[in-house]
């Protein structure tokens, strides 16, 4: 995910030579009490060796050898709303981030205005949450590691959305409708009871729950550290391996 610079391999080599060249014309000089010699030693060595170094550095960055590409992957995220899908998205994709990974964070709310047309049928949140999983799996092949989030209600799409990924990891946020309609602050479900949104999952249409989802979060017994640490604990052990 990173790699260095010329710049830094040329930095990196004059200061190790700095403090080497030094530290030998101060050995030369309390041997031989010469000053004009220790300068003339120190000085050849600084500008042979710190060729060299940079040369070996250069030659090793171009070596495969003790080299392990972390795989990109798709972290699919779904569940009811007000679930804690976004919150513990945001926090894996945080952690993920600090980890020094290449990560892009995508949420309904990112993809929906790409395509203001689509409506919440059935039909059109399937192709909505397809539309997601392509676009999903086109940034996991280009090697970036993809934290998404949707309610994606329906499997037919998710499955659509795992097929597409190389690598696809489902995180299902297991919770119940009540417990939900407790947690949403934005009155979303109160507005979905008195006809206001149509085919919400959860009051008017059935969230479909994953059949084999790799990751199953314990909504209701679990705090928000608690499952974020669950998840990343998952990926360095089975995907992201440093060892």
């Amino acid at each position: 995910m990173q790699y260095e610079t010329k710049n830094r391999s040329i930095l990196k080599a004059i200061s190790w030579r700095t403090v080497a060249t030094i530290t030998t014309a101060v050995l030369v000089f309390i041997f031989t009490g010469q000053f004009a010699l220790a300068l003339t030693i120190g000085l050849l060595e600084v500008f042979a060796k710190m060729g060299l170094y940079f040369f070996h550095e250069r030659l090793w960055q171009k070596i495969s050898f003790g080299k392990k590409e972390i795989p990109s992957f798709v972290l699919w995220f779904t569940g009811l709303p007000a679930s804690g899908k976004k919150a513990l998205a945001d926090t894996v994709c945080q952690q993920l981030v600090q980890d020094k990974l290449k990560v892009e964070r995508l949420d309904s709310l990112d993809v929906r205005p790409l395509f203001p047309e689509t409506g919440f049928s059935p039909e059109e949140v399937n192709r909505h949450v397809k539309r997601a999983g392509h676009l999903c799996a086109m940034l996991e092949k280009n090697g970036i590691i993809v934290v998404a989030s949707f309610v994606s209600p329906y499997r037919q799409s998710r499955v659509f959305a795992r097929e597409r990924a190389a690598n696809f990891i489902e995180v299902y946020m297991n919770t119940t409708v009540t417990a939900c309609e407790q947690r949403d602050t934005k009155g979303h479900y109160a507005k979905a009871r008195s006809g206001e949104y149509q085919n919400f999952p959860g009051v008017d249409i059935e969230y479909e729950e994953p059949v084999n989802p790799e990751i199953v979060i314990d909504v209701d017994n679990l705090t928000l550290e608690e499952s974020a640490e669950l998840i990343v604990h998952y990926l360095k052990k089975k995907v992201i391996k440093r060892d």
